[in-house]
Formats: structure tokens, C-alpha cells, sequence
């Protein structure tokens, strides 16, 4: 990630900074954080086993490889393939089961 100027944040698909991600496992790249919104990407090289994630904001994404099958406590089941996109509601518990390889651009309003 590059900040440019204040508020003004670049980065690219292909970009080789990726950090443990700690919640939820695989990896992720943060593009910004602390501006009244957070926007990343997560990847996932290899297969896990279920993961499950309370999504603590309304949370959009939009899922760039691979395929993830999204089931929320009470509610529907999501299959998204690449190209697909999603919003889930605050709050939501989710269980996520991926096909991998799987790469995902999301964005947590704050």
C-alpha cells in the first residue's frame, strides 16, 4: 500500500506485501485502515478447514479467485465464484468454506 497524499491510498493485485492474518487465517494485504473505512485484500493459497467470522461491520467484497460458500446463522447461503459480490450486515456469523486458491478485495465501513 502507498499513500500518495493524505487520504489517498494505491496499491495492485499483484502486490508481494502480505501479512499473517491472525482472525481468520491465510493472508492479508491492508490497502487503508483508520480513516473511517478499512479496505484490503485477503488470499488463501491452500485449503482450510471451516472459518468462521462475525463480521463486525457492514462488510463488501468482491471475491477476485477461487470460490467461497458462505453460510449465515439463521439466514441464507451465499456461492460466490470470482467476478461475484457480496454485502453482509453487520453483525452476521458466518462460516465460510473456500475453494482455493482464494483471493477476495473487501471493504469494513467503520
Amino acid at each position: 500500500m502507498t499513500q500518495i497524499s493524505p487520504g489517498l491510498f494505491v496499491s495492485d493485485l499483484a502486490t508481494e506485501e502480505w501479512e499473517p492474518d491472525s482472525e481468520v487465517g491465510g493472508e492479508m494485504h491492508i490497502l487503508c485502515s483508520g480513516v473511517g473505512v478499512e479496505a484490503g485484500l485477503s488470499r488463501f493459497s491452500e485449503a482450510v478447514g471451516p472459518i468462521t467470522w462475525t463480521i463486525p461491520r457492514r462488510e463488501t467484497l468482491m471475491v477476485l479467485e477461487g470460490e467461497a460458500r458462505i453460510e449465515i446463522a439463521g439466514g441464507s447461503t451465499l456461492h460466490l465464484k470470482a467476478g461475484d459480490i457480496a454485502s453482509l450486515p453487520e453483525g452476521a456469523e458466518t462460516t465460510w468454506h473456500l475453494k482455493t486458491p482464494f483471493k477476495e478485495f473487501w471493504v469494513i465501513t467503520r
